[in-house]
């Protein structure tokens, strides 16, 4: 039986043939604004984080004056995410942080630390957690290597055996970034990210996965137990910080 790393690479490049990378990244945002944008999109659908970044962006000339403003405004500015009324106060002190921090709100002195060293600077800060400080690495125009793991990633490489079926969101960062090749670079390693959630979202759906058209159904345990026998239902994600 393959280990758990030549599986996540087998199914790497499977999922690349099939939806093509290199893949353009979709964002080309600097890297305030991508921390901004993915701590509004923590348990939110894009179109609607996205609506309410928007918000921020045409109610304040700039992100100092959210920093700033009385809370209820931001919260009416991004009320069309989810708990606006926690993100609002929780954005304004992750802002004032990085303020404290650095004088300024500025990140840019990121594109000058390691990876790691980036991420854990990030991960200092209020309501940061892996996933966003990956995000924030790797989607927004610093284009550094890091790997960020969304649900549907998750619930794939959970699926595949890669990772245990208790490991949260939080600590699989750690576990399947350690799995990919040194050599791969922040456009392989962005690919990757996308590739499985895209794999999760087109495919592998939470509730009736498609395993009768899935290029990786002989790679995958959960897959082929449900094509031998009735549909189980799944315990939820646990929840962990963005």
């Amino acid at each position: 039986m393959p280990d758990a790393r030549h599986t996540l690479l087998e199914a790497h490049r499977r999922l690349c043939r099939e939806f093509g990378c290199p893949i353009a990244y979709f964002h080309d945002m600097p890297p305030l604004d991508e921390l901004v944008s993915s701590l509004l999109s923590h348990r939110t659908r894009n179109a609607d984080s996205g609506r309410a970044f928007r918000g921020l962006r045409a109610r304040f000339a700039g992100w100092e004056a959210v920093r700033d403003a009385p809370v209820a405004e931001v919260e009416a500015a991004i009320a069309s995410c989810t708990w606006p009324e926690a993100k609002a106060p929780a954005l304004q002190r992750t802002l004032r942080a990085i303020t404290e921090r650095r004088g300024a709100l500025d990140l840019s002195h990121l594109a000058d630390m390691p990876p790691e060293e980036a991420r854990a600077w990030l991960e200092a800060l209020p309501g940061v957690g892996p996933k966003t400080s990956a995000a924030v690495l790797s989607f927004s125009t610093l284009r550094r290597r890091a790997l960020p793991v969304d649900s549907h990633h998750h619930r794939v490489a959970q699926r595949l055996h890669v990772i245990p079926a208790k490991l949260a969101v939080g600590p699989a960062h750690r576990v399947l970034e350690a799995m990919l090749p040194a050599e791969w670079d922040a456009q392989t390693v962005y690919d990757h990210h996308e590739v499985l959630m895209l794999h999760g979202q087109k495919t592998c759906h939470f509730h009736n996965p498609a395993c009768g058209r899935c290029v990786l159904l002989d790679l995958c345990p959960t897959g082929q137990a449900r094509r031998a026998g009735p549909p189980r239902a799944e315990a939820p994600a646990a929840v962990t910080p963005p």
